[in-house]
């Protein structure tokens, strides 16, 4: 899958395995599996960062189109009959406020020519080619690591000769690739879900709603299309599915569902605190709480020292 145009990004891509590769190696074994497990997550949640403003603009504009549900869906009634104005209307109240429909694909956008790169430079390790300013110690190193007995270049349909070439045993590859990519399955239908869940809570007369749920049910299929990607492949799919599970949790949890009105005006909601806003709040209510009253002080009432006159009953002559 190498696409001349997206050479200078292939080799960005193995430059960066390289130094991360080699920063981890100067502490670990350079050829063990936890290095290049190490190696492969840190540069999944690099790509990440470098990708986080476009997620932060298609979750911003999301949310206005959001805030204008109940002014679209009051244009839609009113131009039933003529759909052309219809549009017109709602593209122009969507572009009054700032708001883009296609926001939402700026991140799948962007990640798709780093997947592909990371697909391009990986398999080319697999197939022992030091290509992409990689050294062949580095491609031998690959080749050589193995995660939990299960070879770094290796996938679901790979040849049992070319699994032994590696030093690996067939039925542990298979079983732990046949792991990594059920939780690959998992993470992306928990993706989607937390995502469909919230914009059909937030928009019930969505006429796209059902198709949401459809695409809910069949998103982990297309995880099993990834049997044939090399095991550090699926453990970048499955580090950026569990980013993008907190990502989203921590968006959406600053950011809750909008209020609406009788005049289907917005409502300004409070967001959930976070677990360390209550931590702090916490502390602040312990350090403001006045001190406990002094307990009260106990005075013990000792007899006085009678005469013996009282003390033996004998009357004073």
């Amino acid at each position: 899958m190498e696409l001349s145009w997206l050479s200078w990004l292939y080799e960005a891509v193995a430059f960066v395995i390289t130094w991360i590769h080699t920063g981890y190696s100067t502490v670990l074994n350079p050829d063990s599996g936890l290095t290049w497990m190490l190696t492969i997550v840190t540069l999944t949640v690099l790509m990440r960062i470098l990708i986080f403003p476009l997620f932060l603009k298609q979750m911003r504009s999301s949310k206005k189109m959001q805030e204008l549900a109940p002014k679209v869906a009051e244009l839609r009634k009113r131009h039933k009959n003529d759909k052309q104005r219809m549009n017109q209307e709602v593209m122009a109240l969507y572009q009054g406020a700032g708001a883009n429909p296609l926001g939402g694909c700026l991140p799948v956008v962007a990640q798709f020519p780093i997947f592909i790169s990371m697909f391009t430079v990986l398999q080319a390790m697999a197939n022992g080619r030091a290509v992409y300013g990689m050294t062949e110690e580095l491609v031998r190193s690959a080749r050589a690591a193995h995660i939990f007995g299960a070879p770094l270049p290796a996938n679901f349909f790979m040849s049992s000769e070319d699994i032994v070439a590696l030093n690996a045993t067939v039925i542990q590859t298979k079983v732990v690739l046949g792991i990594f990519v059920a939780i690959s399955s998992l993470t992306t239908f928990l993706t989607v879900r937390q995502s469909v869940t919230r914009s059909i809570a937030q928009m019930p007369d969505n006429p796209m709603a059902q198709q949401q749920k459809i695409l809910m049910w069949i998103s982990p299929l297309f995880a099993f299309f990834s049997l044939n990607f090399p095991l550090g492949l699926i453990m970048y799919w499955v580090t950026t599915n569990v980013w993008t599970l907190g990502q989203q949790h921590w968006f959406y949890s600053r950011n809750p569902m909008p209020e609406f009105d009788a005049k289907g005006n917005v409502v300004p909601v409070k967001p959930k605190p976070s677990l360390l806003a209550k931590i702090r709040k916490t502390d602040a209510v312990v350090e403001e709480a006045p001190p406990p009253p002094p307990e009260p002080k106990i005075v013990r009432n000792q007899p006085s020292r009678q005469p013996r006159s009282k003390r033996t009953g004998s009357k004073k002559s």
